[in-house]
């Protein structure tokens, strides 16, 4: 879960296939052993394709939050000008979800939420993978005292 570090790139690969490639900056907030809070910002990489890619190129900009589920991948390369030998980690996004009231940052209002508009904010693009209960083989247990009228 992090912001955008700048607008997504989505390009379309040979093969007709569109790719989306962002980056994440991610903050964590930890405490010293003398008791000191600190920050650091880490910063993901993130490439996702087909459909997703383009939902997330159609609604994300810069600074905008987002939550990202994926598996990471090593590319490795050899520097055309040095010669040495390159190598970037990033995530492959599998599933992603828009975080946010929908609004951009800095905005005073105005702009309606995604989930106002009729978007689908959580995407999967494994069609294949059975679903998560059946790989665990118990049944979900439903949820005590719930309310009919949950904002949700």
């Amino acid at each position: 879960m992090g912001n955008l570090t700048r607008d997504p790139e989505l390009r379309v690969t040979p093969k007709g296939n569109p790719i989306c490639q962002f980056s994440l900056a991610i903050n964590r907030q930890f405490k010293m052993e003398s008791g000191e809070s600190r920050e650091e910002v880490i910063y993901v990489d993130v490439e996702a394709w087909g459909k997703q890619g383009e939902t997330i190129a159609k609604f994300m900009t810069k600074g905008r939050p987002i939550y990202v589920e994926g598996r990471l991948r090593l590319d490795q390369w050899e520097d055309k000008s040095t010669k040495e030998k390159r190598s970037r980690m990033k995530v492959v996004l599998e599933q992603f979800q828009f975080l946010g009231d929908g609004r951009a940052p800095g905005s005073g209002g105005g702009a309606s939420s995604s989930a106002e508009q009729g978007i689908d904010q959580t995407v999967s693009p494994d069609r294949h993978a059975p679903p998560a209960r059946a790989l665990s083989g118990a049944k979900p247990t439903p949820p005590e005292n719930l309310e009919e009228d949950a904002p949700f």
